[in-house]
């Protein structure tokens, strides 16, 4: 085809061959470095698709220069970097990567749930630091898993997969918050909808895999973590700024949860500085949720194959904004 598509960053192979096989005219941005908005838009304007990731800025000031564009596809699942209001209102469809992480992302959660109960990256630092000294029958006691009560806040497909994990190997009770009660996971996992502040208050480990709206942006901060078990564990692998950092910090400190796991952060990345990467009872991740070979060939694909389809079929497999085409 002679449609020009900007590749923002070296995605998979598996995704790329199957555009060149369409012969797509694709531009790659070489440089590790994400592109500065004013790049992307510079580079943009040429092209007639982008395909994308969370780093690169796509607000209204994006579409305003960039109208013309036919499609963007996202190399995620999540595509809060992205104006989607601006590009519905413009026609613009635009692709992402459902259910391609979710394994992986779901194991990030389990991982870091373990690591946090037992202080495993605290503990590892210790070895580093020359620390490991002799038996001590009550030093860096963790707790254990079983039989506690797992919160999912945001039962949705990598809700669904911790919540089986953490019942399969851990007999977990469990428990959820979503906008709306979902019958087929409360039958599937024997779940619980329950509202918000007794998903905080009987939660032993509250799990967040909700998406980052203005509704739930720092919708755990200092009020929610008082509301929670001083014995709880807070994990976050969906965005940063879903917590409030510095309440989290404090909410720590002073003992009002246990600790926290988190694969997000705000802002990312992190400074090497934050308290949180120095707290006992804390385990911290560069944003790997979906960082396996298997879960970003897929992702790869996927976001490929909006692309494809769009131009040969006039559809997109995975759309956000599915009002665009029906119109």
């Amino acid at each position: 085809m002679e449609k020009k598509i900007l590749v923002t960053r070296r995605y998979p192979e598996t995704g790329i061959r199957l555009l060149e096989q369409e012969n797509f005219h694709l531009t790659f941005w070489e440089k590790e470095k994400p592109m500065t908005q004013d790049e992307l838009i510079k580079q943009a304007k040429t092209h007639d698709a982008l395909l994308c990731t969370l780093t690169d800025k796509i607000d209204s000031h994006f579409f305003n220069e960039c109208s013309h564009l036919d499609i963007i596809s996202q190399f995620a699942v999540g595509y809060d970097n992205i104006d989607i209001a601006s590009a519905t209102r413009l026609g613009i469809p635009i692709g992402f990567t459902p259910d391609a992480m979710s394994e992986a992302t779901a194991d990030i959660a389990f991982g870091l749930m373990i690591a946090v109960a037992r202080k495993m990256f605290f503990l590892h630092k210790t070895i580093i630091n020359g620390q490991w000294g002799y038996f001590n029958p009550t030093g860096n006691l963790g707790i254990e898993l079983k039989h506690k009560t797992l919160g999912i806040f945001g039962l949705g497909r990598i809700g669904i997969k911790m919540a089986q994990r953490c019942k399969n190997a851990y007999e977990m009770n469990i428990l959820y918050h979503n906008r709306t009660p979902s019958k087929t996971a409360e039958k599937l996992l024997d779940a619980t909808y329950v509202e918000f502040e007794d998903l905080l208050s009987q939660s032993d480990v509250l799990s967040v895999h909700c998406a980052l709206t203005p509704e739930t942006k720092d919708i755990f901060n200092q009020r929610a973590f008082k509301r929670m078990k001083p014995s709880a564990l807070f994990i976050n692998t969906a965005r940063g700024p879903i917590h409030h950092e510095k309440d989290l910090i404090c909410a720590i400190r002073v003992g009002d949860i246990w600790g926290a796991g988190l694969d997000v952060t705000n802002p990312e990345p992190m400074q090497p500085d934050n308290p949180l990467l120095f707290m006992e009872n804390v385990c911290v991740l560069p944003h790997v949720g979906s960082g396996t070979q298997e879960a970003r060939n897929q992702m790869s694909v996927l976001a490929a194959m909006n692309i494809i389809e769009f131009y040969k079929k006039g559809h997109l497999p995975h759309i956000v904004n599915p009002e665009v085409l029906e119109s």
